[in-house]
């Protein structure tokens, strides 16, 4: 029987590897090793954190060096990682050493594909809907974990190891090895197919694949990797087709606490889109030119992005949520308790550059968001512009005229006829220019225009976009983008009209203080904001101290600041990287390392 498991493992990796791809998407994977990695002057998407010597291991032959002292070890991880490529590479090594190994598979013991539909079903809401409900279902729900509680070791076996997502609910006394895999190389892998949703067999449609990762699987498998945390014995990073890094469990926990008191930048990720621009591509050497279109910047959208940790010149990535797991104290300061492990801002890029428009769109107020879609904050948002050509626009607030029946009335007939819909004779258009903050609370109608590049600063849920009208156009795959007049009908302030406009929703710059080299201006949030913002301005340097509150900060004028924490971090952080303060930092430099006057924007709670 064992042998039967191994020859199908590697029947399954070949045809894999020669017939399908395992990504799909014009952007290069992560280098495993700095030394593959062009360093630009500029914007860096591969920012990473020393470990100091000797702390990540290339290889699975090092990895099997660390089974073959454990004998025993237990192989959990999360969904996307291509299990059975990975049992057939430790199941060669160790053979190739003469050594036999019993593997045990989690995958044999999900439940039926029919009764996990069954039970994730009140979670994926209608099939023709881009949103769940945020599930309340444990791990151990996937499993008949009586039979997996059952398994037991092979005496006679030299390495005995039970592997998949879930193994350590079979409680084993054993090694704990937890494979871990970024989220935008999970959903590059959706796209090309070469994965499943947790306990199915075969993939989806990409849109009910990424609502059941988002609300269900990924929910289910943070819970589970919160739990295990602070007793994994070594990371695993999987995200490369043959080969791993990984590191011990001690020493990435020790890096974490070391962030948690400095400073440190996630590692951003990029995706193209409908109305996607050329600034990004233009800006940042190392992204591919061959993609049609950058849209978004996954900044700091910490669901998505990750932490990338460096020794010896090889990389290792462990989720963002690892840090708030291990340190949300740390890290959230006196804001610890009303925000636990949920890191509550967010910045990303918008990038419409010779592209163009978003959709006509709004956000679900909180109760909304939390009675449908389960979700604890809102999408409360504003618009930073960090640059833009002398014709950009932005769409905010209605008209003075407004009629709501009329305005949906436009709305549908646009989505039923595929017509076009003059807008601007429902929605205000504003003249766009750099350092303005439009405000964008829950409820507001709004889009961004052509020709900017946007820093959202905003709350951290993503993914709740009520469309009303798109521009009739179609998305990258020549389909119609989903419109959800009804959702965004259930939202909408249409008090936000007219003058309101100009006087609540637009922010008007105040000097809050001067001393020395520094002017900061606060730049006012709306009253249903939960952070606020600040500009710093200065030629030289200067100190900023935290007050035990989370700082996340952009150069958005300049060339490079190098920032100094308290700790003795140095980072240096050219224009447009995004950057966080953890509040236990205390206190923090910021020395400009330019000609002409830096600009900072710090975001931060109230």
């Amino acid at each position: 029987m064992k042998d039967n498991l191994i020859n199908s493992y590697h029947i399954s990796n070949l045809v894999m590897s020669v017939e399908e791809p395992i990504r799909k998407t014009g952007q290069k994977i992560m280098p495993r090793h700095i030394s593959k990695i062009n360093q630009p002057q500029g914007y860096n998407i591969y920012p990473y954190y020393s470990l100091g010597d000797q702390k990540i291991f290339d290889g699975y032959s090092s990895l099997c060096d660390y089974i073959i002292e454990q004998k025993t070890v237990v192989i959990d991880g999360y969904v996307g990682v291509l299990w059975n490529r990975l049992i057939t590479s430790l199941t060669e090594e160790l053979t190739s050493r003469q050594l036999s190994v019993n593997i045990i598979d989690t995958s044999s013991f999900f439940k039926s594909e029919v009764a996990l539909d069954a039970m994730i079903a009140p979670f994926l809401g209608a099939a023709d809907s881009v949103w769940g409900r945020k599930t309340t279902l444990t791990l151990s729900d996937y499993f008949d974990t009586a039979a997996l509680n059952e398994v037991k070791k092979d005496s006679t076996a030299d390495i005995n190891m039970v592997i998949g997502c879930g193994a350590s609910l079979a409680n084993w006394n054993a090694s704990l090895i937890y494979v871990d895999l970024p989220k935008n190389e999970l959903q590059h892998r959706m796209s090309a197919g070469s994965i499943c949703n947790l306990g199915m067999s075969q993939p989806g449609g990409q849109m009910e694949m990424y609502k059941r990762f988002y609300f269900v699987d990924w929910e289910v498998l943070n819970q589970h990797k919160k739990e295990l945390i602070n007793t994994i014995d070594v990371f695993v990073d999987a995200q490369w087709e043959e080969e791993v890094n990984w590191a011990y469990g001690k020493d990435i926990r020790d890096g974490l606490t070391k962030m948690s008191s400095g400073v440190f930048r996630t590692r951003p990720w990029f995706a193209p889109g409908a109305w996607g621009g050329q600034w990004m591509k233009d800006h940042m050497p190392q992204l591919d030119r061959n993609e049609v279109n950058y849209a978004w910047s996954f900044e700091l959208i910490v669901p998505e992005n990750g932490i990338v940790f460096e020794s010896d010149g090889w990389l290792l990535e462990v989720s963002f949520d690892v840090l708030m797991f291990t340190h949300f104290e740390n890290v959230l300061g006196r804001h610890a308790v009303q925000f636990g492990h949920e890191f509550p801002i967010r910045f990303d890029f918008l990038d419409t550059f010779n592209g163009g428009n978003l959709s006509i769109q709004c956000h679900p107020n909180l109760k909304y968001i939390q009675q449908e879609f389960g979700e604890r904050l809102t999408q409360d948002e504003t618009y930073y512009i960090l640059d833009c050509k002398e014709n950009a626009t932005v769409y905010l607030g209605f008209q003075e005229d407004i009629d709501a029946t009329e305005f949906r009335e436009a709305l549908e007939n646009s989505n039923l006829n595929n017509e076009e819909i003059d807008i601007e004779k429902y929605v205000q258009v504003h003249q766009a220019k750099k350092h303005d903050l439009f405000l964008i609370p829950n409820e507001t109608v709004h889009s961004a225009g052509a020709q900017n590049l946007v820093l959202e600063i905003s709350a951290t849920p993503y993914i709740f976009t009520f469309k009303m009208y798109d521009w009739v156009r179609l998305d990258l795959n020549r389909k119609p983008r989903p419109i959800n007049i009804d959702h965004a009908f259930k939202n909408l302030n249409f008090d936000r009209k007219g003058d309101k406009v100009q006087q609540e929703l637009i922010s008007k710059p105040s000097v809050l203080f001067q001393q020395e080299d520094l002017v900061c201006y606060h730049l006012p949030t709306h009253q249903d904001h939960f952070y606020d913002v600040h500009r710093l301005e200065f030629d030289k340097e200067i100190e900023v101290q935290t007050e035990n509150v989370c700082h996340v900060l952009m150069l958005v004028e300049g060339t490079a600041i190098t920032v100094e924490s308290a700790d003795g971090t140095l980072i240096t952080f050219p224009f447009a990287e995004t950057f966080v303060i953890p509040a236990g930092a205390g206190s923090y430099k910021m020395i400009n390392q330019g000609t002409e006057r830096a600009k900072v924007i710090k975001a931060f709670l109230k």
